[in-house]
């Protein structure tokens, strides 16, 4: 896969990368704004979960603030953000009052006009987990929103909305009487994201803003947990951007603009330190090894390298944690690393990895082997997704 190819398939990842936005999800807070307005009399705003800072991007660059109330944007994460011009950031934890805190020290005391929150956790492909993941850190940035939220102020996080989101709406409807779920045109239609848009913060009298979230005590009564019925919460919901607008769930064209050709940009910020690094740079350099199948005995084994790189590299040297190789075209006593390599396996008539009779070309196909009697052939196995 080259570095087009992603061009092609996201027009909103190489619209980014064009337009000096850190990340796509920048499109998604502009496209809020055009429907809400957020940005209007705003001079100081926060952005939680904020790497890698397109959200900040968008802050800084839109928000014009008034003549005796300079523009003041707070970037908030866990992870190291690269610097951007005219956002402080802070490398804290949402949950921690110290962070809270923090925020307040650089506003000097005022609250902040708009709280902005585009976290979400890893993906598991269990909506249901996913869901309730993600809902618990909507209300972690709900929780110090109220510690650093003017009254009147507005909040805009990320949500997933699923079967029980009506518990969530309630829950925000605690603090704002305006609520609003909104779908960015920039956002997958595939996809169970959506925005939630909070104006008006009010919190209940008497209330005191504390990093002990009430709504997750579990003796805090039933009248949350059972809205279901006519107790249910209905909340608009609304679609942003332009119809016009691109279709982020398009393949479109690399050249877009017939007199101007197309030429691939690199990403403006890349991570900083990502915990995948290792791993890309191992894939990139096919070092990385994975076993496929049940049994790795004269079998489906992809992606090993030799670790002796001479001839005569043994069979148990070439195997992949340790797993004994059967002799074959792939893996034979006397061969040298270039003739075993497992990316790209000699072809013979027969071997313990494809039936007899099938082209080398079948029998190539990034490695994959088939069984060695009675089973599905090469191309049976790629349609199967088996390559990885």
């Amino acid at each position: 896969m080259g570095r087009s190819s992603k061009d092609k398939r996201d027009i909103y990842y190489r619209l980014a990368k064009e337009e000096g936005w850190r990340a796509r999800s920048a499109f998604k807070l502009l496209q809020l704004d055009e429907r809400f307005q957020l940005f209007q009399g705003v001079c100081r705003a926060v952005d939680l979960c904020a790497a890698p800072g397109s959200w900040s991007q968008v802050l800084s660059r839109k928000l014009r603030g008034s003549p005796g109330s300079p523009v003041q944007v707070v970037a908030v994460d866990l992870q190291a953000m690269a610097p951007l011009p005219g956002v402080l950031q802070i490398q804290g934890d949402i949950t921690k009052v110290s962070t809270a805190q923090e925020i307040q020290r650089h506003f000097e005391g005022h609250p902040a006009d708009l709280v902005v929150c585009d976290g979400a956790p890893d993906v598991t492909g269990l909506h249901d987990l996913d869901e309730y993941i993600q809902a618990q850190l909507l209300l972690a940035a709900l929780n110090i929103t109220t510690h650093v939220l003017k009254k009147g102020g507005t909040f805009v996080a990320k949500i997933f909305r699923g079967k029980e989101v009506t518990l969530l709406y309630a829950q925000l409807r605690l603090f704002f009487p305006d609520v609003t779920c909104a779908k960015p045109r920039s956002s997958r239609n595939s996809s169970i994201e959506a925005f939630v848009v909070c104006r008006g913060y009010s919190p209940p009298e008497g209330y005191v803003p504390t990093m002990d979230n009430p709504l997750l005590d579990p003796d805090a009564g039933l009248a949350l947990s059972q809205l279901s019925g006519p107790s249910r919460v209905i909340v608009p919901f609304v679609a942003c951007g332009d119809l016009s607008a691109y279709d982020p769930d398009r393949t479109y064209p690399l050249q877009l603009d017939p007199e101007k050709p197309y030429s691939y940009v690199p990403p403006p910020a890349p991570p900083i330190a990502p915990p995948y690094a290792q791993a890309c740079f191992l894939r990139r350099h096919h070092q990385l090894a994975s076993v496929r199948g049940p049994s790795c005995e004269g079998g489906p084994v992809r992606g090993a390298s030799c670790e002796g790189e001479e001839e005569g590299a043994s069979c148990k040297e070439m195997s992949v944690q340790g797993c004994s190789c059967e002799e074959g075209p792939w893996c034979k006593e006397g061969a040298s690393c270039e003739e075993t390599s497992v990316q790209e396996p000699s072809c013979e008539e027969r071997g313990p990895w494809c039936e007899e009779g099938a082209s080398c070309e079948e029998m190539s196909v990034q490695g994959l082997w088939c069984e060695e009697e009675e089973g599905p052939l090469c191309e049976d196995l790629c349609q199967l997704n088996l390559l990885g």
